[in-house]
């Protein structure tokens, strides 16, 4: 004796699969670490963002409250960063592919 299941419980268990990606996004996003994920990957991701000439005179990277701080070993540099800090956030936020950084504070 063969047991046939119904097309609508076959129907039923197909809609509810769904791709891994989008498995791992709803959980991160569940447990609120996406944002987390977002600040640690610019962190990693600095010197491809802003170039090797500044990410080698950067000492230190850490977000705190939506804010980055930067400590940079140049003060020429951290004059310059603060006159275009605002193109320095959209360029972060882009690689982020959301609104991750609120402000940039350079020390």
């Amino acid at each position: 004796m063969r047991y046939y299941k119904k097309k609508e419980a076959i129907d039923k268990r197909k809609a509810d699969i769904q791709p891994i990606g989008e498995s791992l996004k709803a959980l991160m996003q569940t447990y609120r670490i996406d944002g987390k994920l977002s600040e640690v990957q610019l962190v990693q991701n600095w010197e491809k963002i802003m170039g090797k000439p500044i990410a080698m005179k950067t000492q230190q990277l850490y977000f705190k409250d939506g804010k980055l701080f930067v400590k940079l070993t140049s003060a020429p540099l951290k004059h310059e960063l603060n006159m275009s800090k605002s193109k320095v956030i959209n360029l972060l936020n882009i690689e982020a592919g959301r609104e991750v950084v609120k402000d940039v504070i350079f020390l």
